[in-house]
């Protein structure tokens, strides 16, 4: 999977970008409270998607 295709998914549930770290962006839901951390790689497997 792709990591932009992975980021709009996250941000079309409601998703927020919390911070940009060193090699994770980390994207929050604050209604469930929730974080999901994102790899900065072009692809991203689809069993850490």
């Amino acid at each position: 999977m792709k990591r932009r295709d992975l980021i709009q998914h996250i941000m079309l549930q409601g998703g927020q970008l919390l911070r940009e770290g060193g090699n994770h962006t980390i994207f929050v839901h604050r209604a469930t409270r929730k974080a999901a951390t994102v790899p900065r790689h072009r692809e991203i497997s689809d069993f850490l998607a």
